[in-house]
């Protein structure tokens, strides 16, 4: 969705639109229904699109050129592009390279996915995999295929083959190659046409049971609590078009919702990594207390053998600095607040502001190991100097009164 550009998804507003919705003939009944919640009628989506994702992470880093050169070269039913996944407002340095690949359709809740799958590869080495299921139908299609990829590993599972052979392809293009344990996964429900007399803005509050349930992929109704918190993080860029988002899935009722898919993609590969990275600062974190337990007082007198263990805990903490750095600024939303917000409200939901504030706790907590072992190692150093040239002097005072 661009500034400026107001994207019409109520027909009433558009004379001729392809949104025909039902039940706008009769006062009486819009009144009746409005001041009923209960006497709703049901939400129908005419067009909708659920993008399954799920993020990987692959290595330290991408050499997205050199990535590109080997997946035309040895992936033949490949298609390599840069522009799709990246709008005009995100100043990415590089873009992502998107992948588009053939599939054999999988099958997720009675629905069945495109024969096609994107892979799209961020330079910090994290790499997300979009499948798109076409539906139509009532609210219970979305839930089911909602708890349909919250109790199937089908799609996970073909994930996993399509990032180990993607990594087989481009290894020499990604530093230090190793996929990640833990995945990260996301629904969006995009809907471009629906039947309903309510206004997009007002759909949260007419069907708030409904669409929390697909949010949660629960398919018992949610308590009130539950109900309210799902859909409590909502924004509209126009009157004619609302996006629901929460931790789980998002709701799009929107045709033009392609820059804030992109952001919500971006903010998923990023809580992948910065859940990554915090697993990797408290491996550091562990091996750096198993080095100060198990360090040798006579170690730090010798420069070699106290180095090395210094020069590992600050390998640790330049990579993960490093990483978090790339993650943290890749993403430079010039030109629109309305897809800032999407990405601040995202980013909120996610609670990435506390995974950050935990992994600069823990880069200061190594940062502090290292210099504890650097300055003890060297103060040792100093001391030995000292006796040494004590002894020194002690043996020159001597020597006169030694025998020939």
């Amino acid at each position: 969705m661009y500034v400026g550009e107001t994207v019409s998804v109520f027909p009433s507003a558009v004379p001729g639109s392809n949104l025909t919705l039902k039940a706008t003939k009769g006062t009486a009944m819009t009144d009746e229904r409005t001041s009923d919640a209960n006497a709703a009628p049901p939400l129908n989506v005419r067009k909708g699109v659920c993008f399954a994702l799920y993020a990987f992470d692959v290595g330290m880093s991408i050499d997205l050129e050199k990535c590109k050169k080997q997946v035309t070269a040895d992936m033949h039913d490949a298609i390599v592009r840069h522009n799709r996944r990246a709008p005009k407002y995100f100043d990415y340095r590089p873009a992502p390279l998107l992948i588009t690949r053939d599939i054999t359709p999988c099958e997720i809740g009675g629905f069945r996915t495109t024969a096609d799958v994107d892979i799209l590869l961020y330079d910090f080495g994290g790499v997300s995999i979009s499948y798109e299921i076409p539906f139509t139908g009532s609210w219970e299609t979305m839930l089911a295929i909602s708890c349909g990829l919250s109790e199937s590993n089908v799609l996970l599972t073909d994930a996993q083959r399509r990032v180990e052979a993607l990594l087989k392809a481009v290894g020499l293009a990604v530093t230090k190659p190793h996929i990640a344990d833990m995945v990260e996964d996301y629904a969006v429900f995009q809907i471009d046409e629906y039947e309903c007399p309510v206004e997009p803005d007002q759909l949260h509050a007419r069907y708030a049971s409904e669409l929390a349930q697909v949010l949660r992929a629960e398919r018992g109704r949610l308590s009130e609590q539950e109900m309210n918190d799902a859909v409590s993080v909502r924004l509209s860029f126009s009157r004619d078009d609302v996006s629901l988002i929460d931790w789980n899935a998002a709701i799009l009722f929107d045709r033009e919702a392609a820059d804030v898919r992109a952001v919500l993609e971006f903010a998923n590969v990023e809580l992948l990594e910065m859940r990554y990275l915090d697993h990797q600062l408290d491996d550091a974190l562990d091996r750096s207390y198993e080095m100060l337990a198990v360090h040798k007082w006579f170690s730090e007198l010798v420069p070699g053998l106290s180095g090395s263990t210094v020069r590992r805990i600050s390998q640790m903490q330049l990579e993960g600095a490093l990483l978090f750095e790339r993650v943290s600024n890749a993403p430079k939303l010039l030109g629109d607040q309305y897809l800032a917000r999407v990405y601040r409200l995202t980013s909120q939901r996610f609670h990435l502001a506390e995974w950050n504030a935990g992994i600069l706790r823990k880069l200061d907590a190594i940062e502090s190991i290292y210099k504890q072992m650097h300055d003890r190692a060297a103060s040792r150093r100093l001391e030995v100097l000292e006796w040494v040239i004590i002894v020194l002097i002690a043996f020159e005072l001597v020597i006169p009164f030694l025998p020939k």
